[in-house]
C-alpha cells in the first residue's frame, strides 16, 4: 500500500488496516514455524505497511491536534 492510498483513507480505517496487517504478521510467524513460508520478504513488506500506516495515522492526529 502507498502512502497515497492511506492518505485517502480514514483514521479508523487505517486503525483497522493496522489491525489487520499485524493480525496477517503474526499469521505468518507461525506458519514460519511450520515450514511454510515462501517469500520470507513477505515479513520486511509487512512490517514497512506497518510502519508506514503508524506514522501517517500519527501525522494525522497531530495535525488534527493543532487545527
Amino acid at each position: 500500500m502507498t502512502a497515497k492510498e492511506i492518505r485517502d483513507l480514514s483514521t479508523e480505517e487505517i486503525k483497522k488496516k493496522i489491525r489487520d496487517t499485524r493480525n496477517e504478521l503474526v499469521q505468518l510467524r507461525v506458519r514460519k514455524q511450520a515450514g511454510q513460508v515462501e517469500k520470507p520478504s513477505e515479513f520486511r513488506a509487512m512490517r514497512r505497511d506497518i510502519a508506514r500506516l503508524e506514522t501517517i495515522l500519527n501525522e494525522k492526529s497531530t495535525a488534527a491536534a493543532t487545527a
